[in-house]
């Protein structure tokens, strides 16, 4: 509901204040039918209006203090050049070498050119946001636009390339003689004084009204080994799909929205899946392509032409295999304020404390709050991909709602850049020399809780019958 209504006031969800505790935490899914050549202020301005009839929606805009990454100059470090205000203004992404070795540190880098300082903190919050997913706020005081380069490493990318990463903020101060840092401002922002949970019922003739959209269908598609040395890749364009150098393993994870790295929901499968890489082009039939595509259209497409091309015959099942449960060892959470919308992100908690600034091993950092424990268990397996694997059962006995703040490392570090951890390796319990702390220790001794392995029946996909080699194009 805070993504609706900041898409009806035309704001960043970030400047959506107040309402319900669930305003962050419920979703809906919205079909909405709009005249011809409707303009996106007309549109925000429809998603209030359908807001305000269905959800009894009532809001207004209001000026509070809240914190904020406040964009400074360090004193008479400054290093940018002022522009000429010639040329194009914006900041344009500068992509890697496409020569670079395999294993080379890969480093983010913008080009900032005839550029204003209100739209580069802009344009830094939406290139920074494993940095900075909170809101950016210009207190350089610098008038005028601006011509500069920026190069930094990517948080999860800082653990692997050691001294050689840069951080966002050595980058800032050393590049452009900038900094950031956390404070208190006023800003506009849109205050919801209530809102519904269940919006009133559709109109009984919406088949007629609105009907479905026809589904997806592929034309024609060419299925081919890819080249060696051939990156992963996957991309839709138009009314094409391009997918590049990917087993077919990753394939069927994906077309049957499978959990990556998890080998017990994936049964009678041919050895060698995950060793030819294959190239697909596939056209879809509908004469024009959507402009949105997103996993769930694309699924059954991929699934529809493995299963023809792969002769694929495929079953879903219940079987035991692998899970956790949450259990309670010594609870170290702190009571919530049950006034306080529930919600769960990246950032720093309440003291402000980022410890991934001194060990970049530690790339991670979420704070939740006013989460109960069955929320908390649910939450895990999005905030932990490569440790947890299907649901999280709550054996933890504890009722209430809680906060907690908690600091580890990706999978990808503690694995040392190896991919998934396996669903059945052991909690890490010895000290990692690079500083590295596992989702499962940190659950243990930030939290005091312990998760369990246990063995619980749940949804797998039984290959009955596939060729490891696609029919002719």
């Amino acid at each position: 509901m805070r993504d609706l209504v900041g898409i009806a006031y035309g704001v960043n969800p970030g400047y959506v204040s107040g309402g319900p505790v669930w305003l962050e935490t419920d979703r809906y899914d919205i079909d909405a039918k709009m005249p011809p050549n409707t303009t996106r202020p007309e549109s925000d301005l429809m998603v209030r209006d359908l807001l305000e009839k269905r959800f009894k929606l009532v809001a207004h805009e209001t000026t509070m203090s809240a914190p904020t990454n406040g964009l400074m100059v360090e004193k008479d470090k400054l290093k940018m050049k002022q522009s000429d205000g010639s040329g194009d203004s914006g900041c344009k992404f500068v992509p890697p070498p496409p020569d670079q070795a395999p294993g080379s540190i890969i480093f983010m880098q913008i080009s900032c050119r005839n550029i204003t300082m209100a739209a580069f903190v802009q344009s830094l919050h939406n290139f920074t946001y494993d940095y900075q997913p909170g809101p950016i706020t210009d207190f350089t005081g610098l008038k005028g636009t601006w011509d500069f380069d920026l190069k930094w490493s990517n948080r999860s990318q800082l653990a692997l390339a050691g001294a050689d990463g840069i951080p966002l903020n050595d980058a800032l101060e050393k590049q452009l003689g900038l900094k950031l840092e956390k404070t208190m401002a006023p800003r506009p922002v849109i205050l919801v004084d209530s809102v519904n949970e269940t919006p009133t019922p559709n109109s009984p003739d919406l088949a007629k009204i609105l009907p479905p959209l026809p589904p997806l269908e592929i034309e024609v598609a060419t299925i081919k080994p890819s080249p060696p040395g051939s990156r992963g890749m996957l991309r839709f364009t138009g009314d094409e799909l391009n997918i590049q150098g990917l087993n077919l393993k990753s394939l069927i994870y994906f077309a049957w929205n499978l959990q990556f790295g998890d080998d017990e929901v994936l049964v009678n499968a041919p050895k060698g899946l995950d060793s030819e890489r294959y190239d697909i082009v596939a056209k879809l039939a509908n004469e024009m392509g959507p402009q949105f595509l997103d996993f769930d259209d694309l699924r059954p497409l991929l699934r529809g032409l493995l299963v023809e091309r792969f002769e694929i015959k495929a079953h879903t099942e219940d079987r035991p295999i692998t899970a956790f449960k949450m259990v309670a060892a010594n609870p170290k959470l702190r009571p919530a304020d049950p006034t306080t919308h529930t919600r769960c992100g990246d950032g720093a908690g309440p003291d402000g404390k980022d410890p991934r600034i001194a060990n970049p091993a530690l790339d991670r950092l979420v704070t939740c709050q006013n989460m109960t424990m069955a929320q908390i268990a649910d939450k895990f397996q999005e905030l932990a991909p490569g440790y947890i694997f299907g649901s999280v059962r709550d054996a933890t006995g504890i009722k209430g709602s809680w906060d907690f703040t908690l600091s580890f490392s990706s999978s990808w570090v503690t694995n040392r850049g190896g991919g998934m951890i396996p669903a059945a390796a052991p909690p890490q319990t010895a000290a990692d020399p690079n500083g590295a702390v596992s989702f499962f220790d940190a659950v243990d001794k930030q939290l005091g809780l312990k998760l369990e392995k246990e063995k619980r029946s749940l949804p797998v996909l039984v290959i009955d019958h596939m060729q490891e080699t696609p029919t002719e194009n």
